[in-house]
């Protein structure tokens, strides 16, 4: 049982304790007006309020350091996928953690592998800019948390209804799938981020990583959408697309909704859908670091038909031994 539904069975219990001496206390006025004399009220004392406890603040080295572990993940990812290696040991720290799984993307192209490249050098360069944006600050960046490549995707993949077991190394469109699950979070935690920075110099470099998130989402999200169009065209499946839109809403169970599912075009005045914006003015979706964490620990409660994330998770998924740094633990 999550923490959650502790918290409502308690109120439940206490509402209805509440209900009774209140009915209890009625029939005492009652009695009050019988000719067994006067009815005097009992004394009552009045518990104090006791506020709740703020949560702590957050440094801008703090978020950094979040979005830094964030951008290891991604860099091993797509590295990997490029080249079969991943970051060099000048940039994970002294103390890192170890990286199972992850291969070459086999690939049908030179478009292709050079997409793979290209967002591999990024998300390797962002590893870099973070660890020397925070090291400028005065902080010491986190060292590279161990990751999972490995049984991560499955269990994902288990929790977001796919089947058989996925592996995004072992063919293009797989990759794409794995990069879905990737990009969107990174779009949403860095428009999330942005309320809690309070340098502007730092706020703008995370405000130029965010929009090369975006660009990455945006090629995943149009190639898989492209890719099913050609398949219907040509009477052929594409199940890669129903897998994004398995894993969205996943994500969007664990990571406090702000998905948009990709749809296919019906007809000319119903075109596909393909960003994930509101759809009242087209803003992208923001997450709270307490959010992100449920997606990448894959937090749900292990009460059998959870449908809500659990508090007090310290890893999961991606990241076996969780996070490092100061922003590690769900809260809600």
């Amino acid at each position: 049982m999550d923490k959650l539904t502790q918290l409502y069975q308690k109120s439940v219990s206490r509402r209805n304790f509440l209900a009774g001496a209140s009915a209890v206390g009625a029939a005492s006025v009652l009695a009050g007006c019988s000719n067994n004399g006067p009815y005097l009220p009992p004394t009552t004392t009045t518990p104090p309020v006791v506020p709740p406890t703020p949560p702590p603040a957050v440094s801008d080295a703090d978020i950094l350091n979040f979005a830094l572990n964030l951008e290891y993940l991604e860099a091993e990812f797509y590295l990997r996928a490029a080249t079969g290696f991943g970051l060099a040991a000048g940039d994970v720290g002294t103390g890192a953690g170890a990286v199972t799984g992850g291969a070459k993307v086999p690939t049908t192209s030179v478009l292709q592998q050079n997409i793979i490249n290209e967002i591999a050098y990024d998300e390797q360069q962002h590893v870099k800019f973070l660890r020397s944006a925070i090291t400028a600050a005065g902080a010491t960046p986190v060292d590279r948390p161990v990751i999972d490549l490995m049984t991560s995707f499955n269990t994902l993949a288990a929790a977001a209804g796919i089947a058989p077991a996925f592996n995004p190394f072992a063919d293009f469109n797989s990759f794409l799938v794995g990069s879905f699950i990737f990009e969107d979070v990174g779009v949403t935690a860095y428009t999330g981020a942005a309320t809690l920075i309070s340098s502007s110099a730092i706020l703008s470099a995370a405000a130029g990583i965010q929009a090369v998130e975006a660009y990455h989402a945006a090629y995943v999200r149009t190639a898989l959408t492209g890719s099913a169009i050609q398949a219907a065209a040509a009477g052929t499946v594409y199940p890669y697309l129903g897998y994004a839109n398995q894993v969205s809403a996943l994500r969007a169970t664990l990571g406090g909704g702000n998905e948009v599912p990709l749809t296919l075009p019906t007809t000319v005045s119903t075109p596909s859908s393909i960003v994930a914006a509101d759809s009242k003015n087209a803003i992208a979706f923001a997450r709270t670091t307490d959010q992100v964490l449920h997606i990448v620990y894959g937090s749900l409660s292990n009460t059998a038909g959870a449908t809500s994330p659990a508090a007090g998770v310290k890893s999961g998924v991606f990241f076996p031994n969780g996070l490092n740094g100061n922003i590690t633990v769900t809260q809600s």
